[in-house]
């Protein structure tokens, strides 16, 4: 039988201090918050109305696997996960159920001055980016190669795009690395960049290995009490990222994926993209459902299990 979607978890035990597309932010003291992932899914920057199960676990778990790949291939890189446990005033506290239902979906972080950017990579001309390609022949604003087709490989590599970070209900924005430095400042946005484009990298050619291409990704940064950029939120997740097959990756055209891209096909042949109170239907909850869990077990060489 098929779990039902969790979109909302409440805890009258600590503060709620914001609550996100889809995790709930809680103060569990003055240096340490508790995320809690739900099921619930956005596209195009609107939520929608129901979930796809087990997804806020299968988000959490999957993030923890890249903050540990992560920092043992960078071990300069610092970031904000302390454990996915609950703190122990918890555990001690709430019932069995409520502890299980918990489970897989918290992680205890420390709380940094989060930058009020979004921090998107691009290794492939995808998504909006292609289409301010097609009209502008640029991304972002910046001039790139002519002739790219859609789909292909930036030829330089890949690029750093951020967008501002918009409040809920709003849109983000894809901006210009120029407009984000006078945003963050000079000294932040070099060193944003830089780690980004690294995390990128060494998680593409990780992710290569298992047959998924991260066509582009988005990573969300902090700044600790010691000066020290962190990464911070979820990491390369099918709600953050792009995973395309390698098998079926073919330039020209739209690609087959693993991660909201699905969603967003729906949408937009349904032209619902952007329209508030959409529920998806069961189907394409399914498959959406099966597209992360794929993802998940291709990249970690784990089965999904939603006791772990």
């Amino acid at each position: 039988m098929e779990m039902p979607s969790v979109m909302d978890l409440e805890l009258p035990e600590l503060s709620l201090i914001a609550k996100g597309k889809v995790r709930n932010l809680y103060e569990i003291d003055e240096t340490t918050l508790l995320f809690i992932a739900t099921d619930r899914i956005s596209a195009y920057d609107v939520v929608m109305e129901n979930g796809i199960p087990e997804k806020g676990a299968l988000l959490t778990v999957l993030s923890s696997f890249w903050f540990d790949f992560l920092s043992s291939a960078l071990p300069d890189l610092r970031t904000h996960l302390i454990t996915l446990d609950l703190p122990n005033s918890l555990q001690q506290n709430l019932s069995s159920d409520r502890l299980a239902q918990l489970r897989q979906r918290s992680m205890q972080v420390r709380k940094v001055k989060v930058f009020p950017i979004e921090v998107i990579v691009r290794g492939y001309i995808t998504g909006s980016a292609w289409k301010e390609y097609q009209a502008k022949g640029t991304v972002h604003g910046m001039k790139v190669p002519a002739g790219l087709q859609e789909s292909e490989e930036f030829p330089g590599g890949a690029i750093y795009t951020p967008s501002t970070k918009a409040e809920a209900g709003d849109h983000d924005e894809n901006i210009h690395p120029d407009q984000a430095t006078k945003i963050v400042g000079e000294e932040y946005a070099r060193r944003i960049e830089f780690i980004a484009v690294e995390l990128y990298t060494k998680a593409r050619e990780y992710a290569a290995k298992c047959g998924i291409i991260i066509a582009d990704t988005k990573f969300e940064f902090g700044l600790d009490v010691n000066d020290e950029v962190i990464l911070v939120d979820e990491v390369l997740t099918p709600d953050s990222s792009r995973f395309w097959p390698a098998s079926s990756y073919k330039i020209g055209q739209p690609q087959e994926s693993f991660d909201k891209e699905f969603l967003r096909a729906f949408l937009t042949s349904n032209r619902l993209n952007g329209k508030p109170g959409v529920r998806i239907p069961d189907d394409i909850v399914r498959k959406t459902a099966e597209k992360y869990q794929e993802a998940f077990e291709k990249l970690t060489g784990r089965k999904w299990t939603s006791s772990g």
